[in-house]
């Protein structure tokens, strides 16, 4: 296993985390797994044999019991692993039973301490962007946990540019404690991120933790072009997440990590994967599974080398276009860029006139 820093912290993490969105089984989550508790120790027990350190979790996830989950599986090892949780999502009925206020925040990081059965949570993320909350209140709750022990580090997931960036500046303005990375939404299928998250983690020193990077199994070889959507996959039950607009686009996609994967002999997955571990400011990838299988074949892309051929291959058939101002910038400003910069505009042509 791979061991990256965490942006600008002294935190170690492993190039793999293992997430557990699969158990429990409990509501909709029913449709992406119901991964038992046994069950659940033998996969907790794979992934700490091949080195991963870290495992990601929500206090929404089966209403609970994901982390109910999680917390009985570690008994007896807890100190030599690091578990992420998060908080934001609406966990009941009433009016505070959702955002990041701290007294939503409080709340819910003690609920989740006592279902993972354990005094500290490592990572703690907010679940999702929260408009009517005052940033200032957020950051300030956060800031509060760290002092009191109960949370190591904290970030953000599926915030916007403007969201991080304004979050980054109410933190250093007060001098509070500060997101130390952020979890995204990230494929070689989908990269919007490359436009705004993935030059701000490289300018303020955000770790990256890739969510669903195979794309809820789009990316694995399985889905082809002019097949049926196989059985036994998230989209045969009806998952919808994440959107494809442009299905021949991901088919072509498809087909080139099914190229590359053969000529190594590996699975489209780990290719997909490996791709994704080259880029800018990533520091692990989040992946799921159901069975041991999975996972096998998923940890197995840490040590997958792509050629610079093969990386420009998959880069040309999933290049994003040079929307507005990035095309401007392209054409009057290559030579004045940063570092975060590049990790937007690096391998895009610059625009034809």
């Amino acid at each position: 296993m791979e061991y990256r820093t965490l942006g600008r912290s002294g935190l170690k993490v492993s190039a793999i985390t293992m997430g557990t969105f699969t158990f429990g089984g409990v509501g909709p989550f029913a449709r992406v797994g119901n991964t038992g508790v046994d069950e659940a120790r033998r996969l907790v027990d794979l992934a700490i044999d091949h080195g991963v350190n870290l495992f990601d979790t929500a206090n929404m996830y089966s209403s609970g019991v994901a982390e109910e989950i999680v917390g009985e599986v570690m008994e007896g090892r807890r100190d030599n692993v690091l578990i992420t949780s998060k908080a934001r999502m609406r966990v009941g009925t009433g009016p505070n039973d959702e955002g990041t206020s701290r007294w939503h925040l409080i709340r819910e990081c003690e609920k989740s301490l006592k279902r993972l059965r354990t005094d500290h949570i490592d990572i703690y993320y907010m679940h999702e962007w929260d408009g009517t909350t005052p940033v200032e209140e957020t950051m300030m709750a956060l800031d509060m946990l760290v002092q009191q022990g109960k949370v190591r580090y904290f970030g953000c997931s599926n915030y916007s540019g403007w969201h991080v960036m304004k979050s980054l500046a109410v933190a250093d303005r007060d001098r509070r404690e500060r997101f130390v990375t952020q979890q995204i939404h990230y494929t070689i299928e989908a990269r919007e991120a490359e436009y705004e998250l993935l030059p701000i983690s490289v300018d303020q020193g955000l770790g990256v933790l890739v969510w669903s990077p195979l794309a809820a199994g789009l990316l694995t070889g399985k889905h082809r072009r002019g097949k049926p959507t196989p059985e036994g996959t998230r989209q045969f039950a009806g998952w919808t997440e994440p959107p494809i607009r442009d299905a021949e686009r991901l088919y072509d996609i498809v087909e080139v990590l099914v190229s590359v994967g053969e000529a190594h002999g590996v699975s489209a997955a780990q290719v997909a994967l490996a791709w994704l571990l080259t880029r800018p400011a990533v520091t692990s990838l989040v992946v799921g599974g159901r069975n041991a299988a999975q996972f096998e074949d998923n940890f197995a892309a840490v040590d997958l080398k792509l050629t610079a051929d093969e990386l420009e291959r998959l880069n040309e058939v999933s290049r994003p276009p040079l929307i507005y101002p990035y095309w401007h910038q392209g054409q009057f400003a290559v030579d004045r860029f940063s570092p975060a910069d590049h990790a937007m505009h690096d391998g895009n042509p610059p625009p034809k006139w």
